[in-house]
């Protein structure tokens, strides 16, 4: 007997059966059918990406004659939307390997193309910036600057660790769901990448009512050139296709982080030792190099932490896994 974790509603392999098609059914029978299937088809992670591009798109038309190209935005999240339902649908019923994989692995970028657009949406409510608020609550706390104070500390070898330890974030987002793919425990997978969805949303839509643009721009003549090595380089050379100014508060870095961490605590324990350090250091780093305020940081935690609660809490509703 199969244990519930490899059962065929919980790996990768169970399928969506074609609905037969009777001449003599009414018609409203066979479209009940098909909306059956694409709904089986989809799972929680559509559930709050297509919910998130909801609000995203209500938001645009409130708040239209604040935003250039606001029709452009609502009709590209149109067209994200059916592509999903669309790509969740038809790897339900083929046995294309890559369609599928398609299917598994399309959230990744689609978290950093909805964090790319923010460089234009960041105003879209409120045409200022609330970073004194976060200045304050940071000067609070010791009576100083702490992005800036921390560069005190700067030299090149340390300025390096920091930007690799900053882009570790990237990695976080991958390894264990490549993990639990390679083991095909479906439950496992979709809770990590449903709740990376909630988190990350969740950030974004906060960006919108809550615009920060961060130390580096806020602070910037007290922030210092920090020269390194390979990372530094690196990172350079991504942010020279444009940094998004903005989408500071809370830290979409922490919050996706966080719950790779809590997420590994639960389904591979050797990684969140083996990420801990690392994922320490990635805070450290986002305040260091001027990404973060430490309330982002903090709020970070809580995004990320309310993102996992959530998301595995979603995953056991009924019609959560989907079928693929």
């Amino acid at each position: 007997m199969r244990s519930p974790k490899n059962s065929d509603s919980e790996s990768f392999g169970a399928r969506v059966i074609p609905w037969p098609v009777n001449s003599d059914a009414p018609r409203t029978s066979t479209l009940a059918r098909a909306v059956a299937s694409v709904y089986s088809a989809c799972g929680a992670f559509e559930w709050v990406t297509l919910l998130y591009l909801a609000i995203v798109n209500t938001l645009i038309v409130a708040y239209r004659a604040n935003l250039a190209g606001a029709p452009i935005y609502i009709v590209v999240h149109e067209f994200v939307a059916a592509a999903i339902v669309v790509l969740s649908w038809a790897s339900a019923r083929s046995n294309d390997a890559w369609l599928r994989f398609a299917r598994l692995w399309y959230p990744l970028p689609l978290y950093i193309y909805f964090f790319e657009e923010l460089r234009g949406l960041v105003h879209l409510i409120y045409p200022a910036w609330f970073d004194a608020y976060l200045i304050q609550f940071d000067f609070s706390i010791a009576h100083l600057h702490p992005s800036v104070w921390l560069t005190r500390f700067a030299n090149p070898a340390l300025n390096d660790f920091m930007q690799f330890s900053y882009m570790t974030y990237f990695l976080y987002l991958v390894i264990l769901p490549a993990l639990l793919y390679r083991a095909r425990d479906a439950r496992a997978f979709w809770t990590v990448m449903t709740s990376t969805a909630i988190a990350h949303y969740s950030v974004y839509v906060i960006s919108v009512l809550f615009p920060i643009e961060s130390p580096h721009f806020a602070l910037a003549a007290l922030q210092p050139h920090l020269a390194g090595g390979a990372s530094t380089a690196l990172i350079n050379w991504i942010e020279s296709f444009g940094r998004v100014h903005g989408a500071a508060f809370p830290s979409a870095h922490v919050a996706g982080s966080i719950v790779a961490i809590l997420a590994s605590w639960r389904y591979r324990r050797w990684l969140f030792w083996l990420c801990l350090p690392f994922f320490v250091s990635m805070m450290v780093a986002t305040v260091y190099g001027g990404y973060h305020y430490v309330a982002d940081v903090l709020a970070g935690l809580l995004t990320g932490a309310w993102g996992f609660s959530a998301g595995t809490w979603l995953i056991n509703r009924p019609g959560a896994l989907p079928r693929i």
